[in-house]
């Protein structure tokens, strides 16, 4: 009996020095991912893909300690690049859109990152754009891991409102005003096709739409700007939510036309395919139907003018009181198959 006791006693000596299994080390995806939801970061934003996003901003690779982490200015291809050599997740070209859109976009509303601190009045939608993490980020993210960083993290979040609020300014500095009507303004995101929307609408309409009114206005940040349906959907039309809009849509009221224009700057005239698109979108329209492509200058329209449909209307920013037609026997106004029903 007392054999038995004395090794049961040393299988429990034995089994009391087992060590526990020890808790495999967070991967960096895995820190990254917490620091975001630190940060307060919805679901979508604190990811595999938007931690692998922030650790490209930083340029920090697997083995490089937070302390080494530096702010570069970096495109979507460029953080891409750099995922897929360091961390060996590969991107397909086109979740270029999905990082853009679903990632960087809220990483620059929450303020822990800027686009284009390089040239703030860079176009929106520019091949350039670039992004780069602010500094008081991180100076908060090269705490990580340390003592220092619950607390550098609370003052952090105190602040965030107003870098938020500082970055939002910032932004809207650049951004370009455009008065639909007296007392209505509605702002552009910067630079490259919309200051033609611009254009369009406070020099093409107010010449040959006098009181005429903006039923849609396109953005290359936010494709419907400004989009009061009620008032196109009163004309007859219903937007198929497939259908791809003109950039800015006018009914001119005294002749019951609805103008369709598209800004050109480097693609996206009114050809023979996009007419007819823009005819079936808008068929059940009560007002005429006008077809408009605009250009900044005539050398831009010179390139498209093989592409150009006939029976549609051209007009030039650089000199404003002026308008081409394509043939037909109208000037500026809509074709008998759809002339105003009501």
């Amino acid at each position: 009996m007392s054999r038995k006791r004395d090794v049961s006693r040393k299988q429990s000596q034995r089994g009391s020095n087992v060590s526990e299994p020890i808790a495999a080390e967070p991967t960096r995806v895995e820190q990254a991912q917490s620091i975001l939801k630190d940060l307060g970061m919805p679901p979508a934003q604190s990811n595999e893909r938007s931690a692998l996003t922030l650790l490209a901003l930083l340029e920090l690779p697997p083995d490089a300690p937070w302390r080494q982490a530096f702010e570069p200015l970096r495109g979507v291809t460029e953080l891409m690049e750099f995922i897929a050599k360091h961390y060996r997740k590969e991107y397909a070209p086109n979740s270029r859109e999905t990082i853009r859109r679903f990632t960087l976009h809220q990483f620059v509303d929450s303020g822990l990152v800027e686009r284009n601190p390089d040239k703030p009045d860079r176009a929106i939608n520019s091949p350039d754009t670039v992004y780069k993490v602010n500094n008081a980020a991180l100076q908060l993210l090269r705490t990580y891991g340390t003592n220092k960083w619950p607390e550098r993290l609370r003052a952090y979040l105190k602040k965030a409102p107003t870098l938020r609020e500082i970055y939002a300014k910032a932004r809207e500095m650049h951004e370009l005003p455009v008065t639909l009507a007296p007392g209505l303004v509605v702002s552009l995101s910067p630079g490259g096709q919309n200051e033609l929307i611009k254009l369009i609408v406070e020099q093409f309409c107010s010449k040959f739409t006098p009181g005429g009114r903006v039923l849609y206005l396109g953005d290359a940040g936010q494709k419907e700007r400004f989009f009061p349906r009620e008032e196109l959907a009163a004309l007859g039309v219903q937007v198929d939510k497939h259908g791809k809009m003109p950039d800015v849509v006018v009914h001119h009221v005294q002749k019951n036309w609805l103008l369709l224009i598209e800004a050109v700057t480097s693609h996206g005239p009114v050809n023979p395919k996009r007419h007819e698109e823009l005819r079936e979108l808008f068929k059940n329209s009560r007002a005429g139907l006008v077809y408009v492509t605009a250009f900044m200058d005539r050398q831009t329209m010179s390139r498209f003018l093989p592409e150009i449909s006939w029976e549609t209307e051209v007009w030039v920013a650089e000199a404003p009181t002026h308008i081409i037609h394509f043939n037909g026997e109208r000037f500026l106004g809509p074709y008998e198959d759809e002339a105003a029903s009501g």
